[in-house]
């Protein structure tokens, strides 16, 4: 063979141990998430955890911070996913040492410090705000269903929930009469001490789901008997009886539930949602997002499919945040009310909401068209008069593809925790590793 080639020997050992730093090129994103972990974020919450002396040493809370984030700014969520890329690829290797966490210890850490770990948003907002990349001249907000770690197929109505009880409490009752009958038959046959009383396996599967059905029963009737939570509130209060509900709960005429209202045994927390072409079981996710380089200032979770009920929290976390309001604020119609935009003109914020098309006074449509002195005819009144010209335009352009970012790019269509809490976790992480790309990025 004439041509020459460079050599290729897998026999070939290396005379010194390489340095994480060689792993991959300078500029590499692994290198300015460990970095960023180690030099610049207060682990302090997570730390305070570690007090026993005792045991084998875990692995460096720092690490595992490190790996977690770098994992979800790649788009690898599951502890199975990244124990193996620990193993298998050289950026992962970067982060972590070449130390190797098995997928137990991934999905412990996350679980036992997932409020510490979503907490980390604020602390990397700042960090972008002191580079400069946050700028509060024009910010838009939206939402975006996703799914929960549940089928819809597995969330079953008040209304039927009320007739497979009665049907499987019937079944149970016959069940158990001819489990009697039988029971005297045999003692008569075989004698009293010798057993013919096990329960089946397809009896007691029934009367599990029986179980099932009326602890849901009962949580949808608590739930309507609550009272509404405060619309100032972003999460349950200490004595609403409500899971993280952040709507009014819905009652029937009597009171009680209505029989639409629904409740998934997979997850609970979650709700159905609207989507195209149909409906999943899942949660909104909210954020508002600054112009300038497209970084998330606020986030926030609900179980409402509604928007309008977060324009509010996710201003005034920005706020409690950055210490100033936008100047401009866009959102599409599903944040408009007459309560938003007179929010929003308190605070005085030039405001781009669309209005959706307007209802008219035909009984059968169900509403009346918009009041001539309401705020919501007024930006309409705005909308059309700005025409192609309207700062709304810029809606599309700013918080749409970071929702493409998360959702297409890196991969996140599901939730793999369940449980309103939990989520609303899971989702700040989401928003904290898309920060830290954007800061990564504008750094690099």
């Amino acid at each position: 063979m004439s041509k020459t080639f460079r050599p290729w020997d897998i026999e070939q050992r290396w005379l010194l141990p390489p340095s994480v730093h060689e792993l991959v090129p300078a500029g590499h994103v692994a290198h300015f998430v460990r970095e960023t972990v180690r030099e610049d974020l207060d682990l302090g919450a997570i730390f305070s955890v570690y007090r026993e002396e005792r045991g084998y040493p875990p692995y460096h809370p720092s690490m595992m911070v490190a790996l977690l984030l770098y994992a979800y700014s790649r788009g690898v969520y599951s502890s199975r996913k990244i124990a193996q890329a620990c193993e298998e690829r050289v950026d992962f290797m970067a982060v972590t040492a070449m130390n190797r966490p098995d997928f137990r210890t991934i999905a412990t850490f996350r679980r036992r410090h997932l409020k510490a770990l979503g907490d980390l948003f604020v602390q990397v907002l700042k960090l972008c705000r002191a580079m400069g990349l946050v700028k509060l001249g024009h910010v838009s907000l939206d939402g975006t269903k996703v799914r929960a770690n549940a089928s819809v197929h597995k969330a079953m109505s008040y209304g039927r929930m009320r007739e497979a009880e009665k049907k499987l409490a019937a079944e149970v009752a016959a069940w158990f009469a001819r489990a009697e009958a039988t029971d005297a038959a045999e003692d008569r046959e075989h004698g009293a001490e010798r057993r013919g009383d096990e329960m089946p396996e397809w009896v007691a599967n029934k009367m599990a789901r029986l179980e099932r059905i009326r602890a849901a029963k009962a949580t949808l009737e608590a739930e309507a008997k609550a009272p509404p939570p405060d619309p100032d509130d972003d999460g349950p209060g200490p004595s609403s009886g409500m899971t993280g509900r952040t709507t009014p709960p819905p009652r029937g005429p009597d009171g009680g539930p209505p029989d639409r209202a629904q409740r998934n045994f997979t997850d609970p927390d979650s709700r159905i949602q609207p989507v195209k072409p149909g409906v999943i079981a899942g949660y909104n996710a909210q954020i508002a997002v600054d112009a300038a380089h497209q970084i998330i200032i606020a986030q926030r979770l609900q179980t409402s499919p509604a928007d309008a009920r977060s324009l509010k929290p996710l201003l005034t976390a920005a706020r409690a945040v950055l210490r100033a309001n936008p100047e401009e604020v866009s959102a599409d119609a599903g944040f408009c009310s007459e309560a938003n935009l007179a929010h929003l003109a308190r605070r005085r914020i030039n405001a781009f909401v669309a209005t959706g098309r307007p209802r008219h006074d035909n009984p059968s449509s169900g509403g009346k068209r918009w009041r001539r002195s309401s705020r919501v005819a007024a930006m309409a009144t705005k909308l059309k008069r700005g025409g192609r010209r309207s700062r709304y335009r810029l809606r599309k352009q700013i918080v749409e593809p970071v929702f493409g970012q998360i959702k297409q790019a890196r991969g996140f269509r599901q939730f793999l925790l369940r449980g309103l809490d939990k989520v609303r976790g899971e989702w700040a992480m989401l928003c904290t590793a898309h920060n830290l790309l954007k800061l990564a990025h504008a750094t690099g």
